[in-house]
């Protein structure tokens, strides 16, 4: 199994495994990789260190010397590789959970916004498209909207 650092056209970093080299470019030359930021398909393979799996080697403790602690590990700053990792999978997890707990009503956003805004019909969370003029008027109208990008892998089942 080959452990692969990906990067989008957009610099979005992600990781993929593949069955082998071979695996990955035909997978590339299909267009089968696909940013799960983004959803680009101008996909680059970025330098990836191998990982080895020596079992337990861990050096052997000192008797009487106070043991690391655990969290030092994680308290460990983040270099910028990583905190852009931390965000974009921040932004991932956020976005499933909007798509989970909001209702699709695509292209009649604005109109449910309104009708739910003056009490036509139940309150609740809905997404949806709304023109850049639509939102505006419902921004004028004291009705609250927030442009989010929703990357499509958020609307997606996962395996």
């Amino acid at each position: 199994m080959k452990v692969l650092d990906l990067r989008c056209e957009q610099g979005h970093l992600f990781e993929g495994w593949f069955g082998s080299e071979d695996d990955f470019q035909s997978q590339l030359a299909r267009d089968l990789i696909a940013c799960p930021v983004c959803s680009s398909v101008r996909i680059h393979k970025g330098l990836s260190a191998p990982r080895l799996n020596l079992g337990a080697a861990t050096a052997p403790s000192t008797p009487g010397a106070p043991a690391a602690p655990a969290a030092a590990a994680s308290s460990t700053p983040l270099v910028p590789e990583d905190r852009l990792r931390a965000v974009q999978a921040a932004w991932l997890q956020m976005s499933r959970r909007i798509v989970q707990q909001t209702e699709d009503v695509g292209a009649q956003f604005a109109d449910e916004a309104r009708r739910i805004h003056r009490g036509e019909v139940e309150e609740r969370g809905i997404r949806g498209q709304a023109t850049p003029r639509e939102a505006l008027e419902l921004l004028e109208e004291g009705i609250g909207v927030l442009p989010l990008a929703v990357p499509d892998t958020s609307k997606e089942t996962l395996q």
